[in-house]
């Protein structure tokens, strides 16, 4: 169990060091949730302020945050697609490691690659006007959801990003999420949504994530919203957890 560790570990910080000098991860990560979060703020803040009574920053950063999350598995799917192609793979898998090192360690890497884009979207719109009325508790529990969302959100990733049509299959998946982006609830509340549609919106994991972490700014529910994260990333993870490691086997020993 140690030496699974130990290599897991070691597996964490070959990919942390990595992703930095690789655009897509980079741009996914970090560029692309910063220049959001400004485009929403400059563009749409006064007006979604107005519509729903409340400063609209408090949905922005949450949703900015779980969003950034996301498409940063997205471009670390692509990233372990070129590794597949590249051989990469196939060369670790030989070397006298334990064979599930190499997916817990991308794991843990996706948790630690989450957790420091969060800490980047949440310091800017903390200079945009966002305040944590909960107190640090609050700032650390914002800071945990999307790191509690990722890795049941990346093992569908790690699922697709192993497989033949890998690139393709991923790029869809950000093309989902983009439109998630535009129904949730921190885009605006709830109940600003048709009827039928409001149930999908307050139901859907980016909403329970965003939920959760409005709760430990401005204040609200925070148990309820923070199980059904909890709930989603278990739920991905069951569904998609055995499928991963026989794909990553698969391509491993391909």
């Amino acid at each position: 169990m140690k030496t699974l560790i130990d290599q897991s570990f070691v597996e964490t910080g070959r990919l942390l060091r990595r992703w930095p000098r690789e655009q897509e991860v980079l741009t996914s990560t970090v560029i692309l949730p910063v220049l959001l979060l400004l485009m929403y703020q400059l563009v749409l803040h006064k007006f979604l302020s107005a519509s729903s009574g409340v400063d609209a920053i408090y949905g922005f950063v949450p949703m900015i945050a779980v969003t950034g999350a996301m498409y940063g598995a997205m471009g670390t799917g692509l990233s372990l697609y070129a590794e597949r192609e590249s051989g990469l793979l196939r060369r670790i898998w030989v070397l006298p490691v334990h064979r599930a090192a190499g997916l817990i360690g991308r794991l843990l890497a996706e948790c630690g690659r989450t957790l420091i884009a969060t800490i980047i979207v949440v310091a800017l719109g903390i200079a945009l006007g966002l305040r944590f009325e909960q107190g640090w508790l609050g700032v650390l529990g914002a800071l945990a959801v999307p790191v509690l969302l990722i890795p049941g959100f990346a093992t569908m990733v790690i699922t697709v990003g192993v497989s033949k049509a890998g690139d393709k299959v991923v790029q869809l998946f950000s093309a989902l999420v983009l439109l998630g982006m535009f129904f949730n609830s921190g885009f605006v509340p709830v109940q600003n949504y048709p009827g039928w549609l409001q149930p999908v919106v307050r139901v859907q994991p980016m909403s329970c994530a965003i939920e959760a972490m409005r709760g430990c700014t401005i204040g609200g529910p925070i148990a309820t919203p923070l199980l059904q994260t909890l709930a989603w990333s278990v739920g991905f993870a069951s569904v998609f957890g055995a499928f991963a490691v026989r794909g990553y086997r698969k391509a491993a020993e391909g």
